[in-house]
């Protein structure tokens, strides 16, 4: 055998590469006994894999799965690619490998407060057959593997678990782990200026693995570790270490790991360790209910909004089982669409067969987002399985739950009503932050122009909770607040005193853009098509004026496209909005974010180029 080629364990390989390649050959087809058998890779290096395939007694690679982005890791792929091997590679940190191109295009290099080191990442794209699927099993040419995040030398950062041919259970760990109790880079896990988030997700990866029964890990760097659970329990120790040597106070990792959840009633948890504020409604029936799902056992936001900057996991769901007797989480119900709200519901989907149930107002959001010009948006469609009527109640086993519209922080929000334990809850997502003290301090109302706040919400919701009468307001960021008259007086006020200034300050008798300015729109917001294709538009104008008005809305295309019609002629009565279609049609030019606008005239009233729509010409 080749000396960069040893046998880890029986027909497991470890090539030496810029990281350790490891080879897994699988069972040799019993219809082809002359043919040598195939094998799958974990990570690929430099790809000089390929040139050792003979001495593991291995055809050819199928697949290779990727553990993490970084460049070590991947360098060789062009190779994979032109050998006709698939790469699979984690969710979170898909662009790095399909659209690197993109990233090198577009990341902020001057004045960059981002320190992960995406610019790690393989310094040209890749296709990529598939997302290894977390806390599930696939099999990949032949080869059973399970696929487990461990964040911590990455955002993204997954382990392969693997059953050898003796028996045992193998662990291919990354760079999660060099040799017991030590890392292959600290600078790696340093994610966002003076912050350690990637050292304490380390510690939580650890404690994880740890309730694996494992035999061996195998790292991307450093030698076999035949004691798995001594390996990653001085590591968890030393690198907690580290972590509060960074922080004010101690961080307990263990407990937040092993007691995620503080009971507000008997059958009313919050989930202390998410961002934003995760409840858990429990049913008698051994089913629960999760009133929004962003980033599940956080240790802090890293830099940057690229998907391979955020991280959803399952980590509380094991302490949900252990300490409450959960049997199934059975729905997920969001207040809003923005992604610290709703980025585990996926997960949640897809691994625990959770169903999706969103209020009328918000599902159309999660289903399409490219359709909508909107901050927080989450970067795939999330299925809906339920459209909840807003203002109408719903049932979920022994509850009964009222669905109001909420919009405020954004347009499209919902809060939710029921009775839990004798108490009135109010879920209010992130409308306002329930800190204000009566007499003393104001409450924060948390609204954003780009979210579509409308000037009179505030007045609206403050109604709403005064003829809901809650006892308890549960938000998306703050502590709970019990609730009295004089908490009610204050948004009461507040709501009031917030259209009051909006009408001092803005010409609302004159010219009403509303609170945002926004009196036009184009969906979808993001469209595709090939090239010399079409797409189709839908433009929505309102008459900001205080009398009737025709409304002239003109394409603006990029030269060589046409639009059908050109111009849009719509009547429109003093603030009403309407809707009319256009079909555009591109030339054969490929083309990233091409921009299409409307130049738009209300009575003699030019506003311009008021609302853009971005599509991008690509070839599929």
């Amino acid at each position: 055998m080749h000396p960069t080629v040893s046998e880890v364990a029986p027909g497991v390989f470890r090539v030496r590469d810029t990281c350790h390649v490891y080879v897994i050959r699988a069972a040799a087809d019993p219809t082809e006994p002359d043919a040598l058998p195939t094998g799958i890779a974990i990570d690929f290096g430099s790809g000089a894999v390929l040139d050792h395939l003979d001495a593991m007694g291995i055809g050819r690679l199928t697949d290779v799965l990727m553990t993490h982005h970084h460049r070590d890791q991947g360098q060789g792929l062009p190779k994979a690619v032109e050998a006709g091997i698939a790469i699979h590679v984690p969710p979170v940190e898909q662009d790095l490998f399909a659209h690197a191109d993109e990233m090198w295009s577009s990341r902020p290099i001057v004045n960059d407060y981002n320190l992960r080191q995406d610019k790690f990442s393989i310094l040209n794209s890749v296709p990529v057959a598939g997302l290894v699927p977390e806390y599930r099993t696939a099999d990949y040419g032949g080869v059973r593997v399970r696929v487990l995040p461990t964040p911590g030398h990455t955002t993204g950062s997954v382990t392969y678990v693997v059953e050898a041919e003796d028996g045992r259970t193998l662990a291919f760990t990354g760079d999660l782990i060099y040799a017991p109790g030590k890392v292959w880079s600290l600078a790696a896990t340093q994610w966002s200026y003076t912050e350690n988030e990637g050292p304490a997700m380390t510690v939580l990866s650890c404690y994880q693995l740890l309730d694996e029964p494992l035999d061996l890990l195998l790292p991307s760097h450093g030698e076999p570790m035949p004691e798995p659970r001594h390996a990653l329990e001085l590591l968890a120790e030393r690198m907690q270490r580290y972590v509060d040597s960074r922080r004010p106070q101690p961080w307990d990792l263990r407990d937040r790991l092993d007691n995620p959840f503080v009971e507000l009633t008997p059958h009313l948890l919050l989930n202390r360790t998410s961002n934003s504020c995760s409840y858990v409604l429990l049913s008698d029936t051994g089913n629960a209910m999760i009133i929004d799902y962003g980033y599940d056992m956080t240790t802090g936001l890293p830099a940057g909004t690229d998907r391979a900057s955020r991280r959803p996991w399952l980590a509380s769901l094991p302490a949900l089982r252990k300490h409450y007797g959960v049997r199934r989480v059975e729905v997920a119900l969001p207040t809003h669409y923005h992604d610290d709200h709703v980025a585990g519901i996926p997960l949640l989907h897809a691994v625990e067969g959770t169903e999706v149930w969103a209020p009328a107002n918000v599902a159309p959001i999660l289903r399409q987002p490219e359709r909508y010009d909107l901050p927080c948006l989450w970067y795939d469609p999330i299925p809906v399985d339920r459209e909840l009527a807003v203002g109408e109640p719903f049932t979920w086993h022994e509850y009964e739950i009222v669905v109001h519209e909420l919009p405020g922080h954004t347009l499209y929000a919902a809060g939710f009503e029921f009775d839990v334990d004798g108490v009135t809850v109010m879920v209010t997502g992130d409308q306002q932050d329930g800190l204000g003290i009566p007499g003393q301090k104001r409450e924060i109302l948390n609204y954003q122009y780009r979210n579509l706040f409308r000037i009179e919400d505030y007045r609206r919701s403050a109604a709403l909770y005064r003829k809901v009468a809650p006892g308890l307001m549960i938000s998306g960021h703050w502590e709970p607040r019990w609730v009295d008259d004089a908490y009610l007086d204050m948004l009461t006020d507040e709501g009031e005193e917030l259209v009051q200034i909006h009408h001092e300050l803005l010409p609302l008798d004159e010219i009403d853009l509303g609170a945002g300015g926004v009196m036009a729109s184009i969906a979808p917001y993001r469209g595709t098509c090939e090239p010399a294709g079409t797409v189709h538009l839908d433009v929505t104008v309102r008459n900001p004026l205080p009398d009737d008005a025709e409304a002239l809305a003109r394409m603006v295309l990029p030269a060589g496209w046409a639009a059908d019609p050109e111009d849009l002629v719509l009547p429109l009565r003093a603030g009403a909005e309407t809707t009319a279609s256009v079909v555009v049609t591109t030339d054969a030019t490929l083309r990233r974010r091409a921009r299409v606008a409307v130049d738009l005239t209300v009575g003699d009233v030019r506003f311009g180029q008021h609302a853009e729509a971005l599509i991008d010409v690509v070839q599929h």
